[in-house]
């Protein structure tokens, strides 16, 4: 099996914290989402992945420090990484496409924006899975229409009329992917395209056209990362899944002085607590200080030091020094305010 993860885009809706890190490599309940997204893929698909390829942009902004995390990723999962580039942002077929090379055999594709809890057990009679999240505004979004034997017949973007109220989340299983690789070939000589760009959505429909079989998969949890709001609710809503699944999320080199933490929450390691209150649904990335704070619901990214500040749905980067009674912050890597 393999993951490929397209993964270009700059993330200008979490501005400011997509300045200097690229969007999947935020860490959100105390992982970087890409990361967190690849291993539950790894966890639960059931079978051994042999490869990840990865679809970044320039290399001015994903460089070497990038590729060698992305790298390590692979490699602690037993797989080989493989690095593309898409120089211009043309789509999502486009993207795909980026990594023709690798597309060969079974492949799970997955868009590194969100996160979720999925249930990937692979009907293999089919050619491809859709994975879908039922929604209450299907009209703002792509949904799936579904024929009486529940198989998927037509993707429509975001609907004036009702077609169904199944999201697609941007994740899928195609039994061969070289056939997806053919379906886009085709639009992209064909240049069929939306607003310049080349969209999955389209070879799916070529797929379909030639009598391959596409069914849903079940999401029990869709997480978005799209902005500093959603980001930290979503920061949240992982950290109850994992502390419910027992997953350990605080680091044992924690420094506790005078200090309370309340759980669910994901401490790396490196940090100390000076009479301080944190928790619940509190991130804290590696060798961050807090001092004289009281932290709740909130991200704060490593390198840190907070002093005398009551934080709530607050996001902080990395290398930021926040001395204030502000409340729902959200600052940008290498932040002073004093």
């Amino acid at each position: 099996m393999k993951i490929i993860v397209p993964m270009a885009g700059r993330g200008s809706r979490l501005r400011p914290h997509t300045l200097t890190v690229p969007k999947p490599l935020v860490s959100v309940a105390g992982m970087p989402i890409v990361d967190r997204l690849v291993r539950d893929i790894a966890k639960v698909i059931g079978t051994p992945i042999e490869e990840v390829a990865f679809v970044i942009g320039d290399p001015a902004f994903f460089g070497n420090d990038v590729v060698q995390s992305l790298e390590a990723l692979a490699a602690s999962l037993g797989a080989k990484a493989s690095i593309y580039r898409q120089d211009e942002p043309l789509g999502t077929g486009h993207a795909i496409m980026c990594a023709a090379p690798s597309l060969s055999g079974p492949a799970v594709i997955a868009y590194a924006d969100t996160l979720v809890r999925a249930n990937f057990d692979l009907d293999q009679s089919a050619d491809s899975v859709i994975w879908v999240k039922q929604v209450s505004h299907p009209e703002a979004y792509g949904v799936v229409e579904l024929n009486a034997q529940h198989e998927i017949i037509s993707l429509v973007e975001k609907p004036n009329t009702y077609v169904s109220d199944l999201a697609v989340i941007g994740i899928y299983y195609f039994k061969e992917v070289a056939q997806l690789k053919q379906a886009l070939k085709e639009v992209i000589d064909r240049r069929i395209s939306h607003s310049g760009e080349y969209q999955i959505n389209d070879g799916i429909k070529r797929m379909m056209a030639e009598g391959k079989r596409f069914v849903t998969g079940a999401v029990t949890d869709w997480m978005d990362c799209g902005n500093k709001q959603v980001t930290v609710e979503t920061n949240a809503r992982m950290l109850d899944h994992l502390h419910a699944e027992g997953e350990p999320l605080i680091d044992d080199d924690l420094v506790l002085e005078h200090s309370t933490v309340i759980e669910p929450c994901a401490i790396a390691a490196g940090v100390r607590l000076v009479n301080s209150t944190v928790g619940p649904h509190v991130s804290i990335g590696p060798n961050t200080i807090v001092e004289n704070a009281t932290l709740t619901n909130s991200i704060i990214q490593s390198n840190s030091l907070l002093r005398n500040c009551t934080l709530d749905q607050a996001m902080i980067g990395n290398q930021v020094i926040f001395d204030g009674s502000f409340t729902k912050v959200s600052l940008g890597d290498y932040t002073v305010l004093e």
